[in-house]
């Protein structure tokens, strides 16, 4: 039997979300454990989470924005947590990846996730999964995204997409949200948290595919599902003719749709978090889309973005929906 990718990483989100459960049942309190010091090296970790931030503020500015809303030792081990992976996507280093080099990647995540850390930033990523209920597996899918990066530019259906989109961007969700925690008064199940927050990984990537059209054009990529450009009567070659027809504003209106509906998916559970900083990223990274329909779906030649004062303004709001959950009220007990 065929299993979708969708049921795939269901899989992996009840496996991080009995995590979850097993460590909140211990009543165990992550963020009074001591940092983890290399012998001679006492002002090492520091300056790993310093060097975290400053990456992350280059290459994640959303990201980074949304972090300033959680609390000082949360901000520095998400930041810390994610990032170490995530420069393989984003980082300044994304460009020179190999399969090399992906591989001898993984096993030093390995060590990392048994407390050897290699070197300063490593260290980071050590003394985050030490403290929090990170498992390993999120972050091995990222690397699987970056090697199916290498020998994949098509994509025959949304299915065959929607794993590539878990594996470079769902998989971030999964990592955060054991770092950000669960609201303590939330009554929502832990499964349909780690869901709004795989949710809104897929949205972000979606919107990346859709933003970045043009750009992965010329690179001789199309990350949009080959069976419905053909039913829209579309080929790879108007693609790269990058040229806005009916056509293809009602093929990307139906795109569009889809990425909101994953976007309205997480903002059902985000709210639940200790931190508002996931409704930020739900908040400013769907604008994109309103940015793209802004210029009549012509993302081949104009890059979609939210300015900054956009996004600054995206605080107040994310905060004002992070305290007002409508589940916390409901009778549903967690699970």
């Amino acid at each position: 039997m065929t299993v979708s990718s969708e049921q795939k990483v269901y899989d992996v989100v009840l496996k991080q979300a009995a995590l979850v459960k097993k460590h909140l049942k211990t009543g165990e309190d992550y963020d009074v454990k001591p940092d983890i010091v290399l012998p001679g090296t006492l002002s090492l970790l520091g300056e790993a989470y310093d060097r975290c931030g400053e990456v992350c503020a280059e290459y994640a500015k959303t990201f980074y924005l949304g972090t300033m809303l959680m609390t000082p030792e949360r901000r520095k081990s998400d930041m810390g947590n994610i990032w170490r992976t995530d420069e393989l996507v984003d980082g300044p280093n994304a460009s020179h990846i190999t399969p090399t080099a992906l591989d001898r990647w993984e096993s030093r995540l390995e060590d990392i996730f048994r407390g050897r850390p290699f070197d300063m930033l490593d260290a980071a990523l050590s003394d985050t999964v030490a403290k929090f209920p990170v498992d390993i597996q999120p972050f091995k899918d990222m690397i699987e995204g970056m090697r199916m990066d290498l020998r994949k530019s098509r994509y025959k259906n949304f299915d065959e997409l929607y794993l590539y989109c878990y594996y470079v961007a769902g998989t971030v969700g999964l990592m955060s949200v054991p770092v950000m925690g669960i609201a303590p008064d939330s009554l929502a199940t832990t499964e349909s948290v780690y869901n709004a927050a795989l949710a809104l990984g897929i949205a972000n990537q979606l919107t990346n595919i859709l933003r970045d059209v043009g750009e992965d054009a010329r690179r001789g990529r199309v990350y949009l599902p080959q069976d419905e450009l053909a039913q829209a009567g579309l080929l790879d070659e108007d693609i790269f003719a990058g040229k806005v027809t009916d056509k293809w504003r009602i093929f990307m209106k139906h795109q569009i749709k889809r990425a909101r509906m994953f976007f309205d998916e997480a903002e059902k559970g985000v709210t639940e978090l200790s931190s508002a900083s996931v409704g930020i990223l739900a908040i400013v990274r769907r604008q994109i889309l309103d940015e793209i329909e802004a210029n009549d779906y012509n993302n081949f030649t104009r890059r979609a973005y939210v300015s900054k004062p956009k996004k600054v303004l995206a605080l107040p709001i994310a905060y004002a929906k992070s305290i007002v959950a409508p589940s916390r009220t409901s009778s549903l007990a967690k699970a």
